[in-house]
């Protein structure tokens, strides 16, 4: 048993509203700088939807993630041969129009303009030619345009639904939108560190991050191409490839990342996972439908003497050991199985998760009308078993949560269903009957798991959604020199630029 811990993510669908405060906090902290005005390393997309770059899920085109073949896992952008011709053209890269084209305003017509009977405006600009442009994309043009024939439609999640389903999600009368917040998933078999020529990007030991050493980069780009989620971004002023770092120098003094301190509706959690690093070969080469499974039987339980003991020998600190006990997303991706992974089929064993929405009720059409499909007697405003009846089908989330497979999310939703009614027996009702008691039974819950569930999702203090660990940099820059000599040196930013071609 290889004992790793790794900071991870937990994203709680259900509470996201859209506010991409996340992002716009990410942005003003990280990527401010010339040559990332296109990058978001935090970004929210409008589902259904094709997501920022557009369509970055059609691996058939970009050839990113692993695949499994022959029984051997490999690189689905390139073998190592397949690489070296890429090295000057690789055409799997993401162009420009797939991101946008950076714009400002020339917001100094707005001062300079002459005296007239009209209004002056500042009119777009390109940032990278300066010249007038007409905005025509944007990182998040899809909540923009959400709905629209553009992107609903081409939202590459929605193969498999029947085309009955289909044609209900593109009416305007029955439009549902869900948010989807993405970050670098900072994966325990990541395929951009495998496709890297140069070595320059790594996954660290202490907490699972996966960083650029932009020493070493030398804008191969392979990084961008191999990332199926594409995290990764091209910095054209420095030559350097760049992605979300999960703020680790805010986690090394104890502080959660911004995208998650800054979220409004406090859908982010922060913990320590413990995971057995012997099984991720295994884990990533089991059928697209144990995958999820497998991910799970790889996450360590904190609280076992074995797990806690190959931990300490593998030179983890008790108050990491201690912060895995109390880790929310511990306690949602695998002791209450709520949370899953972003596309689990790209096989790279994505270590943040998301909770699945729940969605209301879809209408049905007669007579070119629409109506609620409710029953006329008694019901459940959840709707325990007709999850089939959700705007958002299930096969749809199944599609971005677990390689297609039903049976998870069902799972999930049915767990997530049944707190609800308890709850709302409980704070509406006042008491909780034998009806509610059964779902709970059904779901595989119990009645404390509930409580713990509806409390962690609710309730929670800012201390129970982020458990960070000690990082004990004290210690280490001790050991290097003298504390006090030290401290100019640290912050935010770059302690020397990166310049191009070094």
């Amino acid at each position: 048993m290889n004992v790793r811990a790794h900071m991870s993510m937990l994203f709680h669908l259900d509470k996201c509203i859209g506010c991409h405060t996340c992002s716009v906090a990410c942005k003003n902290l990280w990527t401010d700088r010339k040559g990332a005005e296109y990058m978001w390393w935090n970004n929210v997309e409008t589902r259904p939807g094709t997501g920022y770059p557009t369509q970055w899920e059609n691996q058939e085109h970009f050839q990113g993630g692993w695949v499994l073949k022959d029984g051997q896992l490999k690189l689905r952008l390139h073998s190592k041969a397949g690489g070296l011709m890429k090295l000057f053209f690789n055409p799997r890269l993401p162009s420009l129009e797939d991101y946008y084209e950076p714009f400002t305003f020339k917001y100094s017509d707005l001062f300079d303009a002459p005296a007239g009977d009209d209004q002056p405006t500042a009119i777009p600009i390109s940032m990278i030619t300066g010249e007038p442009m007409e905005i025509k994309s944007g990182p998040n043009w899809d909540d923009d345009l959400g709905g629209s024939d553009i992107y609903a439609r081409n939202d590459l999640s929605l193969e498999g639904l029947p085309a009955g389903v289909r044609e209900q999600l593109n009416e305007l009368e029955r439009v549902v939108f869900n948010y989807l917040p993405r970050i670098c998933n900072h994966c325990l078999n990541p395929s951009c560190v495998a496709a890297c020529p140069s070595g320059a990007i790594y996954k660290r030991e202490e907490d699972g991050v996966v960083l650029v050493n932009e020493n070493k980069c030398r804008a191969w780009r392979m990084c961008v191409a191999a990332c199926p989620y594409k995290k990764v971004y091209y910095n054209w002023s420095t030559g350097k490839s760049e992605k979300c770092i999960l703020c680790f120098p805010r986690l090394e003094t104890g502080q959660a990342p911004a995208c998650a301190h800054s979220c409004v509706g406090r859908i982010r959690y922060m913990g320590v996972l413990l995971y057995d690093a012997d099984m991720i070969p295994s884990a990533a080469m089991v059928s697209d439908h144990d995958l999820v499974a497998a991910q799970r039987a790889a996450i360590l339980d904190p609280f076992d003497p074995q797990v806690i003991a190959a931990a300490q020998e593998n030179g983890i600190d008790t108050g990491w050991i201690e912060a895995a006990q109390k880790s929310p997303v511990y306690r949602f991706v695998k002791e209450w199985e709520l949370a899953l992974p972003l596309h689990p089929e790209y096989r790279t064993m994505a270590m943040m998760f998301y909770i699945p929405p729940l969605s209301p009720v879809v209408s049905v059409v007669e007579e070119d009308l629409y109506r609620l499909d409710l029953p006329a007697e008694a019901h459940d405003f959840e709707l325990f078993h007709r999850l089939d009846t959700a705007r958002l089908p299930v096969q749809y989330l199944a599609n971005l949560f677990s390689a297609g497979d039903e049976a998870p999310i069902r799972t999930v939703l049915r767990k997530l269903l049944a707190v609800r009614a308890y709850m709302r027996r409980k704070s509406v009702e006042g008491e909780i009957d034998a009806a509610a008691l059964q779902m709970v039974a059904e779901a595989g819950l119990d009645e404390e798991q509930v409580e713990a569930i509806y409390h962690l999702t609710t309730q929670p203090t800012l201390d129970e959604r982020f458990v960070l660990p000690p990082y004990h940099r004290e210690v280490s820059i001790e050991a290097l020199r003298d504390p006090l000599a030290h401290k100019g040196e640290t912050g935010l930013g770059y302690l020397q630029a990166p310049l191009r071609g070094e």
